[in-house]
């Protein structure tokens, strides 16, 4: 009996702590997959099913999403960056959330379903916001649908570069993540958001150290961003596709929009030169750098924001009629903004 005593004393505790880990993920998890699903809308268009949300009113802001984004993301990314006087429409790329992929789920395949998606909202023109991966789809939008861009927004782009590639950082925390994150591992990230979040921040491509040094808010909003990814699973197809994506030089010397690049120089993902590269191949293009912020731009966020007005203004936008309100489909904007 004493024995028994013994063992129930030593692994009592392990169980019970085991069934309230697994209850308090379930609960996460479970809220994480009924905010994703509560603010999207589903429009049928010429190129299949696209997800999306929109928000607000004015000149219209087609928002494209990074890597472990979704509607959500690019929702909140452009209603942070370009404020009131805007309409925002937000899609899920290809294998985010509820948007299927399709067999070719190319960038510019990507790019003709945005714009397939602002016909059947019937917005003409808009401002086109890339941010990392989502860039890719947005310059080939403003490379194959030139006459729908009134300015183009690149954020830390994750696009071609003939000199050094845009790729994950490449540490041993990092390859553990990515590693996890192709296997669609929901509890993995989960429970790194509560015992190592520093690897976490590091893989979508911020030193830990410089959010660690951060006011407050900017903490916060790292913090967002990381648990905003969640559900992993149900964005896992498009973090493949992104992960796997052929980047190729573009005829860039086709965009005629005004054009606005933004990276950091220690982004961890190495968009700096992918942004010197456009810069210097887009004819009404002008980049700004920060020296430090990494991916996500940390500690910069009205200076971008700044910049994001004082483009607008300089190309004529702020003083453009209003051409869409929001329609029915108006979501209100989710609290995590700018992510890999």
């Amino acid at each position: 009996m004493k024995r028994m005593d013994v063992l129930l004393a030593v692994f009592l505790p392990v169980v019970v702590t085991a069934a309230l880990i697994l209850w308090r993920y379930k609960k996460a998890l479970a809220r994480a997959r009924d905010a994703a699903k509560r603010g999207g809308l589903i429009a049928s268009t010429s190129c299949g099913p696209i997800e999306y949300a929109a928000t607000g009113t004015g000149i219209p802001v087609l928002s494209i999403h990074g890597a472990g984004g979704g509607y959500d993301q690019g929702l909140a990314n452009a209603t942070d960056l370009v404020g009131d006087g805007f309409r925002v429409i937000a899609p899920s790329r290809f294998g985010y959330l509820r948007t299927p992929i399709p067999p070719d789920a190319s960038p510019a395949a990507q790019a003709d379903a945005h714009a397939a998606l602002l016909s059947k909202l019937d917005i003409p023109k808009a401002i086109v916001v890339g941010v990392s991966a989502g860039a890719r789809s947005a310059v080939e939008f403003a490379i194959r649908h030139r006459d729908r861009v009134i300015g183009l927004i690149l954020i830390v782009p994750g696009t071609y570069s003939p000199t050094s590639p845009v790729s994950v950082e490449a540490s041993r925390g990092s390859k553990l993540v990515f590693w996890l994150v192709n296997a669609g591992a929901d509890f993995c990230w989960w429970a790194l958001e509560k015992v190592a979040p520093s690897l976490l921040i590091r893989f979508i491509g911020v030193r830990p150290e410089l959010v660690a040094a951060s006011p407050k808010a900017d903490r916060d909003r790292v913090t967002s961003i990381v648990r905003g990814i969640q559900p992993l699973s149900l964005r896992f197809p498009g973090i493949n596709l992104d992960s796997t994506a052929d980047l190729r030089p573009l005829p860039l010397e086709k965009i005629s929009a005004p054009t606005l690049l933004l990276s950091a120089r220690d982004d961890l993902f190495n968009t700096l030169p992918a942004a010197e590269f456009a810069e210097s191949r887009i004819r009404d293009a002008r980049l700004i750098v920060f020296e430090t912020g990494g991916h996500l731009l940390v500690g910069h966020d009205e200076e971008v924001r700044a910049a994001i007005r004082t483009f607008l203004t300089r190309a004529g936008v702020m003083s453009l009629p209003v051409v869409a309100t929001a329609g029915p489909e108006a979501a209100a904007s989710i609290p995590h903004p700018v992510s890999s």
